[in-house]
């Protein structure tokens, strides 16, 4: 493996979590695209798939994310705990957690807990949710 190159998230509403990744993370579109027929059928196993994606990149530009809203099929909108089984969350750094933890918390973001610094001290973390209750953890690395 070279390195990890996306991270895909299903949304319920596209533009609600841009308000969020885009306008709250400051994540910038890479590029947004709808997206049917035989190829992405065999990719997901479905059939009649149409789902509109958007990668979108942080400020280093090293790894994609990609919000994905299915119009077909429309998935069930189950809502997981961090600990079940299989991807549970998306980390991001930040520059100032403080900050960035005052400006979310202002625009109705939900967290778990303010930001915690690590016991090694290595890290200030918390943890909060995007639009669709995805678990997302935000660090800002103190050393």
């Amino acid at each position: 493996m070279i390195e990890v190159r996306h991270v895909g998230i299903v949304v319920k509403n596209i533009e609600n979590s841009l308000k969020f990744y885009r306008d709250l993370l400051d994540l910038k579109i890479e590029r947004s695209m709808n997206e049917s027929g035989k190829y992405i059928d065999n990719m997901l196993g479905f059939e009649n798939v149409h789902v509109k994606t958007v990668k979108m990149l942080a400020s280093t530009g090293n790894t994609l994310v990609e919000l994905l809203e299915f119009a077909e099929p429309v998935g069930s909108n189950i809502i997981r705990k961090v600990n079940d089984l299989g991807a549970s969350h998306v980390a991001f750094t930040v520059s100032d957690l403080d900050e960035t933890y005052l400006r979310l918390k202002q625009s109705g973001v939900k967290f778990n807990a303010p930001p915690q610094l690590s016991p090694d001290g290595y890290a200030k973390v918390t943890f909060c949710f995007d639009p669709d209750k995805t678990h997302i953890e935000l660090v800002q690395v103190l050393k």
